[in-house]
Protein backbone atom coordinates (compact mmCIF):
# COMPACT_ATOMS: atom_id res chain seq x y z
CA UNK A 1 0.00 0.00 0.00
CA UNK A 2 2.54 2.40 0.81
CA UNK A 3 4.42 1.99 -2.46
CA UNK A 4 1.36 2.72 -4.22
CA UNK A 5 1.03 6.12 -2.64
CA UNK A 6 4.88 6.63 -2.87
CA UNK A 7 4.28 5.66 -6.86
CA UNK A 8 1.16 7.91 -7.31
CA UNK A 9 3.42 10.70 -5.54
CA UNK A 10 5.79 10.50 -8.18
CA UNK A 11 3.84 10.47 -10.85
CA UNK A 12 2.18 13.19 -9.85
CA UNK A 13 5.13 15.23 -8.75
CA UNK A 14 6.60 14.31 -12.34
CA UNK A 15 3.86 15.96 -14.01
CA UNK A 16 3.77 19.13 -12.03
CA UNK A 17 7.44 19.64 -12.69
CA UNK A 18 6.81 18.39 -16.74
CA UNK A 19 4.26 21.19 -16.95
CA UNK A 20 6.28 24.36 -14.61
CA UNK A 21 9.04 23.34 -17.31
CA UNK A 22 7.46 22.59 -20.47
CA UNK A 23 7.72 19.19 -20.89
CA UNK A 24 4.57 17.73 -20.45
CA UNK A 25 2.71 18.70 -23.73
CA UNK A 26 4.16 18.12 -26.77
CA UNK A 27 1.25 20.96 -28.07
CA UNK A 28 2.79 23.97 -26.31
CA UNK A 29 6.21 22.94 -27.41
CA UNK A 30 5.24 22.98 -30.65
CA UNK A 31 3.47 26.18 -30.67
CA UNK A 32 6.50 27.96 -28.48
CA UNK A 33 8.76 26.34 -31.40
CA UNK A 34 6.72 28.15 -33.95
CA UNK A 35 6.23 31.01 -32.26
CA UNK A 36 10.22 31.61 -31.72
CA UNK A 37 10.63 30.53 -35.56
CA UNK A 38 8.32 33.27 -36.87
CA UNK A 39 9.74 35.76 -34.57
CA UNK A 40 12.88 34.65 -36.01
CA UNK A 41 11.44 34.98 -39.85
CA UNK A 42 10.55 38.65 -38.93
CA UNK A 43 14.03 39.21 -37.30
CA UNK A 44 15.91 37.95 -40.69
CA UNK A 45 12.82 39.77 -42.85
CA UNK A 46 13.70 43.47 -41.36
CA UNK A 47 17.61 43.04 -41.59
CA UNK A 48 17.62 41.70 -45.41
CA UNK A 49 15.57 45.23 -45.41
CA UNK A 50 18.22 47.24 -43.06
CA UNK A 51 21.13 46.23 -44.36
CA UNK A 52 22.77 45.44 -47.97
CA UNK A 53 24.25 41.85 -49.15
CA UNK A 54 28.07 42.59 -47.82
CA UNK A 55 26.62 43.93 -44.14
CA UNK A 56 24.48 41.17 -44.30
CA UNK A 57 26.94 38.65 -44.88
CA UNK A 58 29.55 40.53 -42.43
CA UNK A 59 26.73 40.13 -39.70
CA UNK A 60 26.60 36.13 -40.29
CA UNK A 61 29.94 35.87 -40.21
CA UNK A 62 30.33 37.74 -36.91
CA UNK A 63 27.18 35.49 -35.76
CA UNK A 64 29.31 32.19 -36.05
CA UNK A 65 32.07 33.60 -34.22
CA UNK A 66 29.82 35.68 -31.38
CA UNK A 67 26.50 34.74 -31.49
CA UNK A 68 26.00 37.05 -28.27
CA UNK A 69 27.12 40.35 -30.03
CA UNK A 70 25.58 39.17 -33.02
CA UNK A 71 22.02 39.32 -31.40
CA UNK A 72 22.99 42.51 -30.09
CA UNK A 73 23.83 44.22 -32.92
CA UNK A 74 20.64 43.26 -34.61
CA UNK A 75 18.35 44.23 -31.97
CA UNK A 76 20.22 47.39 -32.07
CA UNK A 77 19.33 47.89 -36.06
CA UNK A 78 16.33 46.96 -35.84
CA UNK A 79 15.33 49.07 -32.95
CA UNK A 80 17.23 51.94 -35.05
CA UNK A 81 15.25 51.23 -38.21
CA UNK A 82 11.80 51.25 -35.58
CA UNK A 83 12.87 54.83 -34.53
CA UNK A 84 13.53 55.93 -38.32
CA UNK A 85 17.28 57.01 -37.23
CA UNK A 86 18.05 54.24 -40.34
CA UNK A 87 17.33 56.06 -44.13
CA UNK A 88 18.34 53.67 -46.53
CA UNK A 89 20.24 50.41 -46.95
CA UNK A 90 23.03 49.75 -44.23
CA UNK A 91 26.40 49.51 -46.14
CA UNK A 92 28.86 46.83 -45.12
CA UNK A 93 31.40 50.10 -43.82
CA UNK A 94 28.56 51.73 -41.60
CA UNK A 95 27.97 48.41 -40.12
CA UNK A 96 32.16 48.22 -39.13
CA UNK A 97 31.47 51.46 -37.93
CA UNK A 98 28.73 50.03 -35.26
CA UNK A 99 30.23 47.58 -34.86
CA UNK A 100 33.35 49.33 -33.52
CA UNK A 101 31.28 51.79 -31.80
CA UNK A 102 29.42 48.23 -29.65
CA UNK A 103 32.75 47.12 -28.58
CA UNK A 104 34.01 50.56 -27.91
CA UNK A 105 37.10 49.92 -29.28
CA UNK A 106 39.25 51.94 -31.85
CA UNK A 107 39.31 50.84 -35.65
CA UNK A 108 43.85 50.83 -35.14
CA UNK A 109 46.01 50.56 -32.23
CA UNK A 110 49.34 50.98 -32.15
CA UNK A 111 51.86 49.43 -30.00
CA UNK A 112 55.46 51.08 -29.20
CA UNK A 113 58.30 49.37 -27.33
CA UNK A 114 61.18 51.05 -26.28
CA UNK A 115 63.96 48.76 -25.18
CA UNK A 116 66.30 49.90 -22.26
CA UNK A 117 70.03 50.45 -23.19
CA UNK A 118 72.21 48.51 -20.68
CA UNK A 119 75.79 49.76 -20.44
CA UNK A 120 78.09 46.71 -20.06
CA UNK A 121 81.06 47.73 -17.71
CA UNK A 122 83.37 45.46 -19.81
CA UNK A 123 82.25 46.71 -23.14
CA UNK A 124 83.62 49.84 -22.04
CA UNK A 125 86.94 50.26 -22.31
CA UNK A 126 88.40 53.63 -22.33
Amino acid sequence: MADDGLAAFRAQRMKELQSQYGGGNPEQQKKQQEAQQKQQDMMNGMLSQILDQNARARLNSIALVKPDKAKQVEAMLVQMAQRGQIGEKMSEQQLVGLLEQVSGTKPKTTVKFERRRVMDSDSDSD
